[in-house]
């Protein structure tokens, strides 16, 4: 079980946003290296521009993930994770709602400090996104490759 939680909050003069996101993930390993597993999803993000709302959506996520280990008996491990999500959002700014997908490929490495605990790390991303809104003939699509400090991803593992 691992996931991700975070919030933020900026401010500048009488301009202030808000970013929260909430993403449990829970997997079984099928073989010694290799672990397949579930993802939900929450993001909320607003933004208030002299008392005039300029930014209000909120997104639901669903998706699958696997996990390739490189060395899982060993206290440290590479792992290569390849996830895709379904979305529903809505901007209530605009009045719309959108679904898309989102196919993501990401390597990583995790440090057991014991038998069940692991802290661990993704480091860059591949990935491939598209959405479209409700009643538009167009999606729009978004290509990724990253590797600087805001693809770099922390966390905690409990392994049963």
């Amino acid at each position: 079980m691992s996931g991700t939680v975070g919030f933020s909050n900026s401010s500048f003069g009488d301009n202030s946003s808000d970013f929260f996101t909430i993403a449990p993930k829970a997997g079984y390993f099928v073989s010694e290296n290799i672990a397949a597993g579930l993802k939900v999803g929450y993001e909320s993000d607003t933004a208030d521009n002299d008392g005039t709302d300029t930014l209000d959506q909120s997104e639901f996520s669903v998706g699958v993930f696997g996990r390739y280990y490189f060395a899982p008996a060993s206290q440290f491990s590479l792992f290569t994770e390849l996830g895709v999500d379904y979305k529903s959002g809505e901007d209530k700014l605009i009045d719309a709602e959108y679904d898309g997908f989102d196919i993501a490929f990401a390597p990583g490495i995790s440090y057991f400090v014991s038998k069940n605990f692991a802290i661990e790390a993704t480091v860059g991303v591949l990935s491939y996104q598209t959405q479209e809104y409700d009643g538009a003939s167009d999606s729009q699509d978004n290509f990724n490759v990253g590797l600087n400090f805001d693809d770099i991803r922390l966390g905690v593992v409990y392994k049963f």
